[in-house]
C-alpha cells in the first residue's frame, strides 16, 4: 500500500477509535468512498487498532499499573480497588473474543464489510447513544462496578464487533444506561479496550508476518500501528476532557448525517 493510503488509514482510525462514531465503519468505507482500487484487509484494520492500545496506556498508565497490580492481587485473593478493576477487566473480555475468533475463522466478519450495515448500525446506536445520555444519570464511577455490569459491558462489546456500532459508542451507552458518568464511562470503555485490542493485535501481527492476507505486509501493518498511536493519544486526551461538557449528543448528530449519507450512496448505486 502505499505510504498516503497507510497515513489516512492511520488518522482515521487513531481520531475514530475512542469517539463514539466507530472506527471499524470508516476505515472499512474509506477505501470505497476515496476510489480506492482495494480494501485495505482486516488485518490492516486490526493493526491500526493495535497502534491505539498503546496510546491507551500511555494516557492511562496508572490505572493500567493498578491493573496489573490488581491482577496480582486477586491471584492472591487480595480484595481492593485494584483487583475489583482487574476482575471486572477479566469478566468484561471473553464475549467479544469468543465472538470476534468465531466471525474470523467463519469469514462472517468479511461479509460483515457492509455500506448497508454500516449505515444501519452507525444510524441505530447513534440514536440510543444520545438517549442513553439523556436518560442515564451521573451516579457510579468505574470503581463501583459489580461482576454483573461488568458482564453485561461484555456482551454490548461483543455487539460492536458489527461495523458501525462502535466499541466505544456501544460500551459507553451501556455504561451511561447503568448511571455512570460520562467520564467514567468513557474511562471504563477505553481500558475495556486493552484486552480486546491487544488480542486481535497479536492476531493479526501473526498473521502478517507470515503474508497471509494479500496486499498487506508486515512493515504496512507496522507503520499504520505507530502513526495510529499518535492519532489516538491525542484523541483521548482531548475527548476525556471534554465529554463531560458536551455530551454525546454531537455524536449522535454526527452519526445520524453519516448513516443517511450512507443510505443515499448506496441506494444510488455506488456501492
Amino acid at each position: 500500500m502505499s505510504w498516503l493510503h497507510l497515513v489516512i488509514l492511520a488518522l482515521i482510525q487513531g481520531l475514530a477509535e475512542f469517539l463514539p462514531i466507530s472506527s471499524s465503519a470508516h476505515l472499512i468505507l474509506a477505501p470505497q468512498l476515496l476510489g480506492w482500487s482495494e480494501d485495505q484487509g482486516v488485518l490492516i484494520d486490526v493493526m491500526a487498532h493495535f497502534g491505539t492500545l498503546f496510546a491507551v496506556i500511555a494516557y492511562f498508565h496508572k490505572d493500567v499499573a493498578g491493573i496489573i497490580g490488581g491482577f496480582f492481587d486477586l491471584l492472591r485473593r487480595k480484595l481492593n480497588k485494584n483487583s475489583a478493576l482487574a476482575l471486572n477487566l477479566i469478566i468484561a473480555s471473553p464475549p467479544a473474543m469468543v465472538l470476534g475468533l468465531i466471525l474470523s475463522v467463519s469469514g462472517i466478519d468479511v461479509l460483515l464489510r457492509s455500506p448497508l450495515i454500516i449505515a444501519a448500525t452507525t444510524i441505530i446506536f447513534g440514536i440510543v447513544l444520545w438517549i442513553s445520555d439523556i436518560k442515564g444519570k451521573e451516579i457510579y464511577k468505574t470503581e463501583d462496578l459489580t461482576w454483573k455490569r461488568a458482564t453485561l459491558l461484555g456482551f454490548a462489546q461483543a455487539i460492536a464487533l458489527i461495523p458501525g456500532t462502535s466499541r466505544s459508542g456501544i460500551t459507553m451507552t451501556a455504561a451511561r444506561f447503568m448511571g455512570m458518568t460520562r467520564v467514567e464511562s468513557a474511562r471504563f470503555s477505553m481500558l475495556m479496550s486493552l484486552p480486546i485490542i491487544g488480542a486481535g493485535g497479536l492476531y493479526a501481527l501473526l498473521k502478517l508476518s507470515k503474508a497471509e492476507e494479500a496486499g498487506a505486509s508486515l512493515s504496512d501493518g507496522l507503520i499504520v500501528a505507530v502513526l495510529s498511536f499518535f492519532a489516538a493519544y491525542a484523541c483521548i486526551a482531548i475527548f476525556m476532557k471534554w465529554v463531560s461538557k458536551i455530551g454525546f449528543f454531537p455524536f449522535m448528530v454526527y452519526r445520524l448525517l453519516l448513516g443517511a449519507g450512507l443510505l443515499l450512496w448506496v441506494f444510488q448505486g455506488a456501492a
